[in-house]
């Protein structure tokens, strides 16, 4: 190229500290209780933060993962092949205890939780067996004979792809097969059916025969799968391979072709006869699995917030190298003014995915934790995976032209933002969830505005959103079609008190007109240039 020279273009972002340079992510661990783990977080967000790692989450994604449904004697082997970049990913997340870093004796969602935050920003399609591997083991634990095979493998930090029966195997990963194609959300309209080898019950094996229309991560080693036992909908431990080495009747029909998470497999699936251990009683699958959707709910909650953290990361790096004008962009008022919008939505949305995180942590003590985990999960998750496509798109327009091309982690990232609302369980499903926990546990609003109640009297439209959200809920009077307005409320309240309460006053203030009073604003508006200019500086690289 002898025509031209390259300038006026940013220089490269790598390496990047992903937690040094946060400091809304350091201020979080820190206020949610979780200072000994900063040095840790230190660690991985150095080496992450590297072109190399950077490089691996872009081939995982461009080089797809390929099913292999037979071997070259014709034989049926059902083999999923990933790009070895998705091979050190998983292993590095494995090594971090992403996996499983919560239920050691010393672990910590909060802990467990920011090390997600960061993993995302670099390649966020292989947490899916990740998180459902660190969601399944409340659920598991319900059936003690099958926690004491498994869990221990479970609880490794060796990541172990090999094609081997679970107990042969270093360490183990987890996956999930719930929707069928009649029933989706609905998974009592299920059809597959589980027939017990002899008497039944608890622990016992199963044959199961039907299908499933989104069976996630297929190499995974095990399953959690619903299926109809003659009690009812029932919960199963599914191996994909039996002890002998044989395939477990699980017959992998296609890979999803999918907008994004392109990284990770999803397939559908059909088996006869596969064998399934029961956990718990039969007809009580939803209950027992309702656990397992706690916790990959807050984790679509935090990896939304993580995705959005590393696209303003590189629209503050562009605009702040890039000139138009005579001018760097970060310095034109309306780009400034979109920027600080940007930034504030990720101070309110990481507020509210780790003060989540920190109810995960002490629910079991404390009933203001467990109200706020009964409650805020689905309004979190909601609020969170909502704003993430619209904030993703308005962070690569800053990018222009270079935001809209693979070499940029933002067009990634815009294709994957919407999974996050859509699996584990839709927007509309989460406020069905809300308006289910106000007609069974009403104490649980009082509980959570209680304990945002020191933010009161700081701010008139505050004040009036929480009198609101209290009138509205008086009597259980609340109706299907008012809870999305209830639930986007109720998110924006406790972003602002938290912000109220720990972050800069003037931030706060600035969420509560941003985000209270011009609700159906696009990103810009803040006006205040000596405010700007702070924001900016907590979040620049």
């Amino acid at each position: 190229m002898t025509t031209h020279e390259v300038f006026n273009q940013p220089p490269k972002l790598e390496p990047v500290n992903l937690f040094s340079t946060d400091q809304c992510l350091r201020e979080a661990v820190q206020r949610e209780g979780q200072a000994a783990s900063i040095p840790d977080l230190v660690r991985l967000g150095a080496c992450i933060g590297t072109a190399e790692w950077f490089e691996r989450g872009r081939q995982a994604n461009a080089w797809t993962p390929v099913l292999h449904r037979f071997d070259a004697r014709g034989r049926r082997c059902d083999q999923v092949e990933y790009h070895p970049a998705w091979h050190e990913l998983m292993a590095q997340s494995v090594r971090q205890g992403i996996h499983c870093g919560a239920w050691e004796p010393d672990g910590s969602h909060v802990a467990r939780q920011a090390a997600l935050y960061m993993m995302v920003q670099v390649e966020p399609g292989h947490m899916c067996p990740i998180t459902m591997t660190h969601a399944c083991v409340p659920t598991l634990r319900m059936q003690p004979e099958l926690a004491r095979e498994y869990l221990p493998r479970l609880m490794s930090r060796q990541y172990d792809p090999r094609d081997l029966p679970a107990a042969e195997k270093e360490g183990l990963t987890v996956g999930m097969g719930m929707t069928e194609k009649q029933g989706g959300t609905d998974v009592r309209a299920n059809t597959t059916r589980a027939t017990p080898d002899d008497v039944g019950g608890p622990g016992r094996c199963y044959r199961l025969t039907g299908h499933k229309w989104f069976f996630s991560a297929p190499m995974c080693d095990l399953f959690l799968m619903l299926a109809q036992a003659p009690g009812g909908l029932s919960c199963f431990l599914v191996p994909r391979l039996l002890p002998d080495g044989g395939h477990n009747g699980l017959q992998l029909q296609r890979l999803k072709d999918k907008v994004g998470n392109r990284s990770n497999a999803s397939s559908e699936v059909e088996f006869e006869q596969a064998r399934g251990w029961l956990i718990g009683e039969e007809g009580r699958g939803v209950r027992n699995i309702i656990e397992m959707a706690n916790g990959t709910r807050l984790d679509c909650a935090v990896s939304s917030a993580g995705m959005m953290r590393q696209t303003l990361l590189r629209a503050l790096h562009h605009t702040r190298h890039r000139e138009v004008f005579g001018q760097a962009l970060l310095e034109q008022a309306l780009m400034r003014d979109v920027l600080c919008d940007l930034a504030l939505e990720v101070e309110g949305d990481t507020a509210l995915a780790f003060r989540l995180a920190r109810a995960f942590d002490n629910a079991d003590h404390d009933e203001t934790e467990a109200a706020w985990r009964r409650l805020m999960t689905p309004v979190v998750k909601y609020w969170n995976c909502k704003r993430a496509p619209g904030f993703i798109y308005e962070a690569m327009e800053c990018l222009g032209g270079n935001g809209y091309v693979e070499e940029n982690v933002t067009a990634r990232l815009y294709r994957e933002a919407p999974v996050n609302a859509i699996w584990e369980g839709s927007g509309n499903v989460m406020c069905l969830d809300v308006m289910r926990v106000l007609r069974r546990q009403p104490e649980s609003l009082d509980a959570v505005l209680a304990d945002l109640a020191p933010a009161r009297h700081h701010h008139e439209r505050l004040d009036a959103a929480m009198t609101w959200l209290e009138q509205q809920a008086a009597g259980h009077g609340l109706s299907e079609s008012g809870l999305r307005p209830f639930v986007e409320t109720l998110a924006c309240v406790a972003a602002a008190a938290l912000l109220l309460e720990h972050g800069p006053p003037p931030i706060a203030d600035q969420w509560c007109h941003q985000r209270l009073e011009r609700s159906n604003a696009l990103y810009g508006g803040l006006r205040d240039n000596e405010l700007m200019a702070a924001i900016i500086e907590r979040h620049l690289p």
